[in-house]
């Protein structure tokens, strides 16, 4: 054996331990994968009976916002209808009003006017 013989066979030694150290971790990531992809397959089918009731949710929430809206437009025309039957309540009663008010102030100045003054006890 020469020289070069012992070399070879000292770097295929180290090669081979080298396999072995690396084939240790790569036994480990392969485990890892395969408990990857299990996670992955239960959380797809997991996944989809939450997509579908979030679906459902939302269905019912939009309805739900519908019926509020038309409730909502019921309200802002029923406020409207009022605002505008006080106006008219307003405009029909309390002009005539404040000049009844006006001609109840003038009478009651005119008949004070009329009293006697300087009686006195």
């Amino acid at each position: 054996m020469s020289g070069g013989d012992i070399a070879g066979l000292i770097a295929a030694g180290i090669f081979a331990v080298l396999v072995g150290l690396l084939a240790v971790p790569l036994i480990k990531l392969g485990r890892v994968f395969d408990e990857t992809k299990t996670a992955i397959h239960e959380l797809s089918g997991n996944v989809t009976p939450l997509l579908e009731e979030a679906t459902t949710t939302i269905t019912e929430t939009n309805k739900q916002l519908a019926r509020f809206d038309t409730i909502t437009g019921g309200i802002a025309e029923a406020t409207g209808n009022v605002t505008s039957l006080i106006a008219l309540f307003a405009a029909t009663v309390g002009g005539p009003l404040i000049k009844l008010a006006g001609f109840s102030a003038a009478v009651r100045a005119g008949f004070s006017g009329m009293k006697p003054k300087g009686r006195s006890k």
